[in-house]
């Protein structure tokens, strides 16, 4: 009997890519998609100021924290706390804990492309969470990080467990959850 050796990455590749409805169903049914949680989740620490980690070495990921270090997967943090916001509409500046709250709830009720949220980790200044995809359970890692300071800044960062191309879900994750929360208020930092 032949037994198929297929790498997670290729496996996600061929899933992504088959034009075939039932091979891709078959390969499914036969093959785990999860992925391992990554080590380089959470904060990094470094002297007395943390931060999210770095992307992996793969196309699919976004971060804040890649400004310097690789431009093609960096994207501009948020603030809550948008000049708009207070000087326009002469709105009260939200605390952490209330942009927390409105930004748990962004993520527990968001599902672009249909991934199912589940958030695993919430603190007053971090949030991490899982996207699971509809059909094959790939899953996704996103987390955010309020840093302390001036600004009233979110971190965040968003990954594919599995594979070289995401079809830019994680784009469209991020992009679908800024647009949630702009109508409340919160805007890119510098765009």
């Amino acid at each position: 009997m032949t037994s198929l050796s297929l790498t997670d990455d290729a496996c996600r590749e061929l899933l992504l890519q088959s034009s075939s409805v039932a091979s891709t169903l078959v390969l499914a049914s036969l093959l785990h998609f999860s992925g391992e949680r990554p080590s380089s989740l959470g904060l990094q620490t470094f002297g007395k100021s943390s931060t999210l980690g770095l992307c992996p070495r793969t196309p699919n990921c976004i971060s804040t924290a890649e400004e310097l270090n690789d431009p093609d997967h960096f994207v501009p943090p948020w603030t809550y706390n948008s000049e708009e916001l207070r000087v326009r509409k002469g709105k009260e500046p939200l605390t952490r804990e209330q942009a927390m709250a409105q930004l748990a709830d962004a993520v527990a009720n968001t599902s672009p492309d249909g991934f199912t949220p589940t958030i695993v980790k919430r603190t007053e200044s971090y949030l991490y969470a899982t996207y699971a995809s509809p059909l094959f359970g790939f899953v996704d890692d996103v987390e955010f990080y309020f840093p302390d300071g001036p600004g009233d800044r979110v971190e965040y960062r968003s990954a594919s467990r599995l594979g070289q191309s995401d079809g830019d879900v994680n784009r469209k994750r991020i992009r679908a959850l800024r647009e949630v929360l702009q109508k409340k208020g919160w805007r890119s930092v510098g765009y």
